[in-house]
């Protein structure tokens, strides 16, 4: 499946910042996470106010910038708020119409839904059972959520549930007592049914060059049970809830390009076997290609969003009219409902049209001569062989989204990515160390807006360089690269992966 570099190397010598370049136009992160040039006045040290150095010299062959690169997605690109909101913008082509259903269904999105009955109508029927209040207390301004701390602080992360065997159409098969999802939180006079602990053990591991790292490995565990002891075979998968931006972009890939990237057998023996997930469409009531969530179970948008409404916060929808009460829990199926379904439909099709047109922000420092180095890098260490840099989207029932060249830097396929970062849990098509290549844009925002950068699927990556390293599997060979480069090159790549 190898797709080549995707970028021509050029062999300069740059002072980047030095007053022998001249004035380069290149932006700086500001205070607030945005990006500026040096106020008038202001010393232009050449520093960065990440740490990066903007006087580092590079001498070595670095890519060139290729045309619409920084646009990441496209004509839609949010080019106008960076920083904390980078992630809170409407795609930029959307028209009138679209733009005013994007601000309701960000209302519906940001607002806590409430326990029925209630007053508040449309906001009403949360629970019984659930994990947030609203879409945003995971994906807070839209971004990443984050694992819980020795303490049990923190929302964002979920434990997804099942025991050997399928469910209906090859899915997952739920816990008789315990459901497909463990609902930590319930409604007044409901139980929850569990809550979940982390411990974590540290890793010690080294460079090439003898510079020492530590990776950090998680145990999970359920405790106080509500309903009942643990099934001894029951598979449990935590994750963090990803960013939203981009997601109709995403959905308006074509099958056919992605079924073009595949190759489940390994058929040009690069080692990178990508796999198309077939899962369930509620819709269609058939197999479709799952692009969406860690192991790309969801096909659509608005899927997506009806079964986190339904899964996150217990908040029926058309697409999912029924409760999530297994048998036990009689006080979560006696509980008031808000209504059949609990969402209505108009306001559903407003979230899904919102978390399909969250914007893309723009890149930042794309024709840096440190962040070309690091684009060279990140083709010569394979990681585009999985991380796709570029598509183009077919048509979309959202006109804004059809025909955009765009930069995700994901193939949306399912790779092995070895027992160390396995899950134990099959889903449709994809087994336990089967994960979808995650897209990078957006990723080297995600400290400015969620104040973290806790990366993979359950977070436990404290950083671009960690996240790397816990590559096993068809991931092995890029990390292993990675881990072979000297300071400078291993400083330059996550220099590349900051400005996406």
């Amino acid at each position: 499946m190898g797709r080549g570099l995707f970028c021509a190397p050029l062999l300069l010598l740059v002072a980047c910042g030095s007053d022998e370049t001249g004035d380069t136009g290149q932006l700086r992160h500001g205070a607030d996470g945005g990006d500026r040039s040096p106020a008038p006045g202001e010393e232009d040290t050449g520093q960065d106010q990440d740490g990066v150095d903007g006087g580092l010299e590079v001498s070595r062959p670095i890519a060139e910038l290729e045309p619409g690169e920084p646009l990441s997605g496209g004509e839609t690109t949010n080019t106008l708020l960076l920083g904390a909101n980078a992630f809170t913008r409407p795609a930029a082509n959307l028209d009138a119409e679209s733009e005013r259903s994007f601000f309701t269904g960000n209302s519906f999105f940001n607002q806590s839904w409430v326990e029925a009955p209630s007053s508040t109508e449309a906001r009403d029927g949360l629970g019984p059972t659930f994990n947030a209040r609203s879409c945003s207390g995971c994906h807070f301004k839209d971004g990443r959520g984050q694992p819980f701390d020795s303490q049990g602080n923190g929302l964002g992360l979920l434990i997804r549930l099942s025991v050997p065997g399928q469910g209906a159409h090859g899915g997952p098969l739920a816990d008789e007592r315990y459901g497909g999802q463990l609902q930590d939180r319930a409604i007044t006079g409901v139980t929850p049914e569990g809550a979940v602990h982390i411990e974590y053990a540290e890793l010690p591991g080294s460079y090439d060059d003898g510079e020492p790292y530590s990776l950090r490995q998680p145990t999970y565990r359920i405790e106080a049970p509500a309903f009942g002891a643990l099934p001894d075979d029951l598979r449990m998968s935590p994750r963090v809830a990803p960013a939203v931006i981009g997601m109709g972009l995403l959905e308006a890939i074509e099958d056919s390009r992605l079924a073009e990237l595949a190759d489940p057998d390994d058929a040009d023996r690069d080692g990178i076997s990508g796999r198309l997930n077939r899962v369930w469409d509620v819709q269609l009531e058939a197999m479709a290609v799952g692009r969406f969530g860690w192991k790309a179970e969801q096909p659509t948008v608005l899927q997506q969003s009806a079964g986190a409404f339904l899964g996150d916060m217990g908040i029926t929808s058309r697409l999912f009219p029924s409760n999530n009460c297994p048998a036990p829990q009689l006080d979560c199926a006696s509980a008031p409902s808000a209504g059949e379904p609990e969402i209505e439909d108009d306001t559903l099709d407003k979230v899904g049209l919102y978390t399909a047109t969250l914007a893309v922000p723009v890149r930042r420092d794309s024709d840096d001569p440190a962040v070309l180095r690091g684009k060279l890098l990140f083709g010569e260490t394979g990681c585009v062989d999985c991380h796709t840099p570029s598509h183009t989207t077919g048509e979309s029932s959202i006109e804004a989204l059809s025909g955009q060249l765009i930069w995700p830097y994901t193939d949306l396929l399912l790779h092995d990515m070895g027992e160390a970062l396995s899950d134990g849990r099959p889903s449709f098509d994809a087994e336990g160390a089967e994960w979808r290549t995650p897209p990078l844009w957006g990723i080297g925002l995600i400290e400015d807006v969620n104040d973290h950068l806790f990366l993979l699927h359950d977070g436990r990556a404290r950083g671009f360089a960690e996240a790397i390293l816990w590559h096993g599997g068809e991931g092995e060979a890029s990390a292993e690269a990675f881990r072979a480069l000297d300071a400078e090159d291993r400083a330059a790549l996550i220099r590349f992966l900051e400005s996406l």
